[in-house]
């Protein structure tokens, strides 16, 4: 992360609102105390001076309230270094969070679950901790977008060594609501996750709003950022439906990525707009059509702005945003539309049925009496239709700028009310030129502009695969198999010796490996050994990382000498089943009972057998007919009679597949 005591205008920022959260968080302490005075409370003076107190918190709170709403509309801070003459865009602040301590309920879990010192995680700990501060100041470019994802992948990891399904682990965590400052605290990682994905929506936004929009590289990345945000909200919306915090409750989440969208919108028609807007028919055509969808996009997301229960929580600022660029981008389509009707006279040698087509898409039906064609011929119709849109647009100019000046903070952002301003003066002009005596007798009403595209925003999800990142407890085995949600025993020593080079047991699995075939007069099973133990270490080797090849290596390397070996089991049986499925070893599509079951019967029908000699590990890859005889094992299948025939059946120790190997 970056440096938290940098005097930056952004971290300066963030620090209000940490203050801010705080007393909003003892304002509505001090409420929740009055409110459960007021229910118990008898004696009439006493209740009413607690309902004094009351309207004197929630003044207090409101005041608060729109104080962070200030903070919230404080664009300036966030957008780009560059002079602009440009209207600001909206960006979401980070939520806040209080520290959290996993040093002590980890080194726990890890002690009661995994039967492990926890002090030998000491540093993995401090690193998921240093992660988790860093989060709290990320840098404004994508470096701080990979750190937190990084994290949210961690948690992932840390919720599945540690968060069993069936038990709270005593962690608490805290975080801020980005719009009302109240705090939200729960004892489980799902708010940490998603309070953590809304940060990456959020910086996101700072980054478009950051991007310097006077350049074709800096809208495109305005853009691109802008889908981002709102695919990290949407996924937060679908993958977190019960978040208690009001800032991601699903309707406020649709809401802000409405907004994204309509921002990355409105940074589409300033790409286009970038080099200049020629007073050339076809171009004003499609800055016409291009202004006419933003304006759309930002009326659809006044709407969902008013309606309730997001209206309650929304800052107000933000639906008055909503509201003047509605109409700002709308007073511009009419605006283009006007000087296209006005500026461009049907000229001999001119392509008449491409003009005709594109003032016919224009609309979605023409104006009463008039046609394409004619009114392009037609000099007066054109001019009229023409200043039918100018009188559109000077009133949603109006509109526009009356919204401004109703909303205080809207008032202060200074670049806003000229850009409004000057757009305003620009179409009053305009007007004033071809303005005749008798227009309001003349003038129809001008239609609507049908908005269209060149380029349609998307929702574009966020990409966790993409970043790499590193289990910090892979000290403690494979997480497919040494999870939260598994029970172990604690490890036993087992202490065998390989007579004449056999140990009697066969292994199985990719790491951690399993002791498969076992000979129940071998010296590793009279120890205490048994089918589907898994090793975990071998004369103080660590093997929950080895394969079966790298853990035959090691005891190979051993001789005949005696070797201790730790081994745990599972103690659910409904865990420990996956062992013996046909479909666990590929390519011996058979359970292990089948097996045991045909090697009974072979017993029973030729008692005359003679059992193989077991073969030494010296040469447990020089048979070449091994890999034949367990891929011709042929089982019959379930409630089907088999025929008692008499065969030689191999020892389980001579079996072998892709994924077991003989020892």
């Amino acid at each position: 992360g970056c440096n938290p005591l940098a005097q930056t205008g952004r971290s300066k920022l963030q620090n209000q609102r940490a203050a801010l959260n705080q007393q909003i968080l003892k304002a509505v302490r001090m409420r929740t105390g009055a409110e459960n005075l007021l229910k118990v409370a008898t004696n009439q003076k006493v209740r009413e001076q607690v309902r004094l107190e009351l309207s004197f918190v929630n003044s207090d709170l409101q005041m608060l309230k729109e104080e962070l709403e200030g903070l919230n509309i404080s664009v300036g801070v966030y957008q780009s270094t560059e002079e602009a003459f440009m209207i600001p865009l909206i960006p979401l602040g980070l939520k806040e969070t209080k520290d959290v301590d996993f040093s002590v309920v980890l080194k726990d879990f890890i002690l009661e679950h995994y039967s492990e010192d926890g002090y030998l995680y000491e540093d993995e700990i401090a690193d998921l901790m240093d992660l988790r501060q860093a989060c709290r100041t990320p840098s404004r470019d994508a470096a701080g977008v990979e750190l937190l994802m990084s994290y949210f992948i961690q948690l992932g990891f840390v919720e599945s060594r540690f968060f069993p399904h069936t038990r709270q682990m005593g962690l608490l965590f805290t975080w801020y609501d980005s719009l009302t400052g109240v705090p939200v605290s729960q004892q489980n990682l799902l708010l940490e996750k998603a309070s953590i994905l809304f940060n990456i929506g959020a910086l996101y936004t700072q980054i478009g709003t950051r991007s310097n929009r006077q350049t074709q590289a800096g809208l495109e990345n305005a853009v691109d950022a802008f889908q981002r945000a709102a695919g990290v909200l949407s996924y937060l919306k679908e993958t977190f439906t019960h978040t208690p915090s009001y800032d991601m409750s699903p309707a406020m989440l649709s809401v802000l990525v409405k907004m994204m969208l309509a921002q990355a919108q409105e940074s589409v028609f300033e790409k286009i707009s970038l080099p200049g807007i020629q007073n050339e028919f076809f171009m004003l055509v499609k800055v016409a059509q291009e202004a006419a969808k933003v304006g759309e996009v930002y009326q659809h997301l006044h709407s969902a702005m008013s309606q309730a229960p997001v209206k309650e929580n929304i800052p107000y600022s933000w639906a008055s945003l909503a509201c003047v660029k509605a109409h700002h981008y709308r007073a511009l389509a009419h605006y283009f539309v006007a000087t296209l009707l006005i500026d461009h006279q049907l000229k001999p040698g001119a392509d008449e049925d491409h003009q005709e087509k594109c003032l016919s898409q224009l609309y979605n039906h023409m104006p009463e009496g008039l046609t394409p064609l004619a009114t392009l011929k037609n000099d007066h119709q054109r001019r009229q239709l023409g200043k039918c849109h100018l009188r559109r647009a000077v009133t949603h100019h109006k509109e526009s700028v009356r919204e401004a000046s109703l909303c205080k903070k809207l008032r202060d952002i200074q670049v806003l009310q000229e850009v409004l301003s000057a757009a305003h003066q620009r179409s009053r002009l305009k007007y004033s030129q071809y303005q005749e005596d008798d227009d309001l007798l003349n003038l129809i009403d001008a239609p609507d502009i049908v908005s269209k595209t060149e380029q349609e925003v998307e929702i574009i999800l966020p990409q966790f695969s993409k970043v790499t990142t590193t289990d910090f407890f892979q000290k403690l085995g494979p997480l497919s198999v040494f999870s939260a949600n598994k029970r172990w025993t604690p490890p036993r020593s087992i202490h065998f010796t390989a007579e004449k080079g056999e140990v009697g047991f066969t292994l199985r699995g990719n790491a951690p490996v399993q002791v498969y075939f076992l000979d129940p007069s071998c010296s590793a099973a009279l120890a205490g050994a048994k089918e589907g133990d898994y090793i975990v270490s071998i004369q103080g080797v660590d093997c929950k990382w080895l394969t079966v090849s790298e853990v035959i290596k090691l005891l190979k390397s051993f001789g005949e000498e005696e070797i201790e070996m730790k081994v745990v089991s599972l103690l659910d049986s409904a865990s420990s089943m996956h062992n013996k499925s046909a479909t666990y070893s590929v390519g011996m599509q058979k359970t292990y009972s089948m097996i045991c079951l045909a090697i009974e019967d072979d017993d029973k029908s030729d008692k005359t057998k003679k059992v193989s000699k077991k073969l030494s590990f010296l040469s447990w890859g020089t048979n070449k007919n091994r890999q034949k005889s367990a891929s011709t094992l042929c089982l019959p299948a379930v409630g089907v009679a088999r025929p008692h025939i008499k065969k030689k059946f191999p020892t389980p120790f001579s079996l072998l597949n892709t994924d077991s190997s003989l020892y």
